[in-house]
């Protein structure tokens, strides 16, 4: 049996992924700020109450989780705002540094706090998008969401070269346009799908490819 800790594991992907690996079998460590009925119907281990970007909460988590090895690290939790130029003000900028904070900092500040349970053959999932490519972007805007997924991806590829000698791989994914709360429930797949295929990309990535960009359906991204 696997050990899979989840971050915004209450709802959306988080949740999907929750479910999915449940349903298969594996133990599930589900963090995320608030729980939800349907996270506790997975019988996943709920750790509410800790927010990614508050470090003395993930010192915590990291204390009561103990010697427990964490196969597979699934950074899910992010949020998203849109800001048009030239419509930005001081709420706005705060916005920008918060989605930084939470969508960037937030997978760095998860995986050095549990870096104790990481061990040899170890594999991390962050969930970044491909509004982070610059090369991808064609059409502007979307300020802080764009900027700290390209920031995340950058975190991820550090994080590769450093935790490569430990046997410890990383691998930055797109989950695709899901259906979720945070994109107004649009989308072109569910987060049922979504989860699914990101679950196989975990399975299927090899340790030599560890610090590489791939859409959840199989294909690589350009930075």
């Amino acid at each position: 049996m696997k050990t899979v800790l989840i971050t915004g594991a209450n709802r959306g992907i988080g949740l999907a992924l929750a479910q999915h690996h449940a349903a298969r079998g594996d133990r599930v460590i589900a963090v995320c700020r608030s729980g939800s009925a349907a996270l506790e119907q997975t019988g996943a281990r709920v750790e509410a109450g800790v927010d990614v970007t508050d470090g003395e909460a993930l010192a915590a988590l990291a204390r009561r989780i103990g010697d427990v090895r964490i196969d597979t690290l699934m950074l899910n939790a992010g949020i998203l705002a849109k800001e048009s130029l030239g419509t930005i003000d001081e709420i706005g900028f705060d916005s920008l540094r918060r989605q930084f904070e939470v969508n960037a900092v937030g997978p760095l500040r998860v995986a050095q706090a549990l870096l104790r349970q990481l061990g040899e053959g170890s594999r991390i999932g962050i969930i970044t998008s491909r509004m982070g490519s610059v090369a991808d972007n064609g059409s502007g805007g979307y300020y802080g969401y764009r900027a700290s997924k390209a920031a995340v991806n950058a975190i991820g590829k550090s994080l590769a070269n450093d935790l490569r000698p430990r046997g410890i791989s990383v691998f930055l994914l797109h989950p695709g346009y899901v259906a979720t709360d945070m994109v107004g429930g649009n989308g072109d797949v569910t987060p049922v799908q979504s989860a699914a295929q990101l679950v196989e990309r975990m399975d299927t990535l090899t340790f030599e490819q560890t610090g590489s960009f791939w859409h959840a359906n199989g294909t690589a991204l350009p930075w």
